[in-house]
């Protein structure tokens, strides 16, 4: 499986017993690690009121890691759109590809990434979600924002975005469901489906892109990453174990009770409840957890469903030494080697 390319989405989490701070330092060893070991891309993840995950801020997050890394692609996976001014994401983004030419991503999705009180906080308006059937301006206008060029007819087109205009980070939809796997398709965007989360989503969102794709100058044909969630150990009991407090991280998050993340043995105890374990069940059907053959056959059946170009692997785990353990399984399972990630652009 050497063909395919591996990535990374780090969410920053927060174990019980640890800080903010030294999540943040795991994310910067964690970067330095993937690029070592071949992987692509790391991408970190907008959430905001959630103790457990650190990475509120992309954009900052995105500059510390660039500046502790040397070719490895940084970007959001996602900045959500309707929390913010198109404006003030090109500004962000496009000082970071003037800082980095050439490295930075800018995912970006539809969803508030939060709560809705504090969806009301961030963007100041009283109806959190007035702003998402909005996206499609909202993308474009960023979009002419970056490339110094909004159409006339915009009441903002003498705004310039500075830096802009040849500082244009490489842009991805992001989805868990079909809207924006057809807008991606329509615009000829590359596309990242979240599986992790969104499992039964994951063929016809996949299937819709490619129908609506149309080449454009950014791609000239589609081209898809999923988001999955793994987990990998020296056999598949340890891995089950390492992957406990995911699973009760997010549980608790469904109920409304979002936390740090919990030890294993908390986990354990935990997913013995009939509701828990039911529930841990499901959500063990959309991730690959076990050891390097268990986790390589895992593989090999979702890019056989999927025929996806990429996939961006999230493994969340108590111990950042097992997590790191966890990444390096995972890269010999795919003989892993380091590649260009971009996607194909089109033909002149």
């Amino acid at each position: 499986m050497s063909d395919v390319a591996l990535s990374v989405l780090d969410l920053a989490p927060v174990p019980e017993g640890s800080t903010p701070a030294q999540a943040l330092g795991h994310a910067v060893d964690l970067a330095r690690h993937a690029e070592a070991l071949g992987y692509g891309r790391v991408w970190v993840a907008e959430h905001h009121n959630m103790s457990g995950i650190a990475s509120s801020s992309p954009p900052v997050l995105i500059a510390h890691l660039a500046a502790h890394t040397e070719r490895i692609r940084l970007g959001s996976g996602g900045v959500m759109l309707p929390n913010h001014a198109p404006l003030v994401v090109a500004e962000q983004f496009g000082m970071l590809e003037a800082l980095h030419p050439g490295r930075i991503d800018l995912g970006l999705g539809r969803a508030p990434g939060t709560d809705a009180l504090t969806a009301s906080a961030l963007r100041r308006s009283t109806d959190p979600f007035s702003n998402e059937d909005d996206f499609p301006a909202q993308l474009a206008q960023l979009r002419g924002f970056l490339r110094g060029e909004l159409p006339r007819e915009d009441p903002l087109h003498r705004i310039r975005a500075v830096p802009n205009n040849g500082y244009e980070p490489a842009i991805w939809l992001l989805g868990s469901s079909g809207y924006s796997a057809q807008l991606a398709g329509e615009l000829g965007l590359p596309f990242s489906f979240a599986h992790h989360f969104s499992a039964g989503n994951t063929v016809p969102a996949v299937e819709l892109y490619r129908a609506s794709f149309k080449p454009s100058e950014v791609l000239q044909r589609p081209y898809v990453m999923l988001g999955t969630a793994m987990v990998a150990a020296d056999d598949d009991a340890e891995a089950e174990f390492l992957n406990g407090p995911n699973v009760l991280q997010f549980l608790r998050l469904r109920q409304g009770r979002p936390g740090l993340l919990p030890t294993p043995q908390e986990a354990e105890r935990a997913l013995k409840d009939p509701g828990a374990r039911q529930f841990a069940d499901q959500r063990r059907a959309s991730q690959i957890v076990g050891g390097p053959g268990t986790v390589r056959r895992g593989i090999e059946e979702l890019l056989a469903r999927t025929n996806a170009d990429e996939l961006m692997v999230t493994s969340v785990v108590h111990d950042h030494a097992a997590r790191r353990r966890s990444f390096e399984l995972i890269a010999d399972a795919v003989d892993l080697a380091p590649r260009e990630v971009r996607p194909a652009v089109a033909a002149d």
